[in-house]
């Protein structure tokens, strides 16, 4: 990927000379949500030994302005300026593999929220467990209740079933998530790529995201390719990580993003099982 057609770097003075974490903020027209993120991560037990690249996926709108004003000048703070709408993956990709110093890799969403112990003790569930791959923490809304972030790998079935049935499809998983509370690790097959921290070399070795998925299945992908090389999925419902729902006003606009991503969702979907059909 060329760099001069991609994306323009800006690094502050100061930075983390030898980061332990490399944390990776992807935005897209979510410019507060990611500044609410990174002040979360800067309030961080081992923030000092943390580096916070912040990528804006070129947004179109004012995020540019607004991260420049208030994260410019943070010394632990990077920004990549994206020159084109990369996708999830290829974003993610892009900055992890050539500019992400640590020795492990955090990627997190802007609308989620870590308390201050929580990427410490993820680190230190990694560290501890050989074969650990991947941990993620619980994320909850604000009202309290959990998204069912912690899954099994989906059958072709079990979309159809969630898309014809999605009351008794979630109330099914309800009854999953609640049995996982009384426990602190929990092997499980994906997690949903919101926050998400490996050792970066792992990610490396897996080659990042697939590209093929410019929007969903890319943490079920990359989770599947970390399992079938050896490595587990840890899921900490003890870390609880602040996360939002979409909530957008019913109108002609909504309608018009929920079915966009309603196509994309299908078109990625019909990527992963048709790569994964003979697994």
């Amino acid at each position: 990927m060329d760099n001069e057609e991609c994306l323009i770097l800006n690094c502050p003075l100061s930075i983390v000379n030898y980061p332990l974490v490399s944390a990776i903020v992807l935005n897209y027209r979510s410019h507060r949500d990611t500044v609410r993120c990174v002040h979360a991560l800067r309030e961080q037990m081992i923030a000092d030994e943390l580096e916070i690249l912040v990528v804006d996926n070129h947004s179109d709108d004012e995020s540019i302005a607004f991260l420049r004003a208030q994260l410019g000048n943070m010394p632990t703070v990077r920004m990549v300026e994206e020159r084109g709408n990369l996708g999830y993956g290829r974003s993610n990709n892009h900055v992890a593999l050539q500019f992400a110093r640590g020795e492990y890799l955090l990627i997190v969403n802007p609308d989620n929220v870590l308390p201050p112990d929580a990427l410490e003790h993820m680190l230190t569930t990694l560290r501890t467990h050989p074969r650990a791959g991947i941990v993620g923490p619980a994320l909850v809304y604000p009202d309290g209740s959990i998204r069912p972030s912690a899954r099994m790998f989906p059958t072709f079935f079990d979309l159809v079933r969630k898309r014809i049935f999605p009351k008794q499809w979630h109330a099914e998983y309800e009854k999953v998530m609640q049995s996982m509370r009384c426990h602190t690790i929990i092997h499980v097959d994906w997690l949903v790529g919101a926050c998400l921290l490996m050792r970066t070399d792992l990610f490396r070795s897996l080659g990042g995201f697939d590209p093929r998925f410019f929007l969903f299945f890319e943490d079920i992908d990359l989770c599947k390719r970390a399992a079938l090389a050896g490595k587990n999925v840890l899921y900490l419902p003890q870390i609880h990580v602040l996360d939002r729902r979409m909530r957008l006003s019913g109108s002609s606009l909504f309608s018009l993003l929920r079915r966009r991503m309603t196509w994309i969702h299908a078109a990625s979907a019909m990527k992963y099982f048709w790569k994964w059909k003979k697994a």
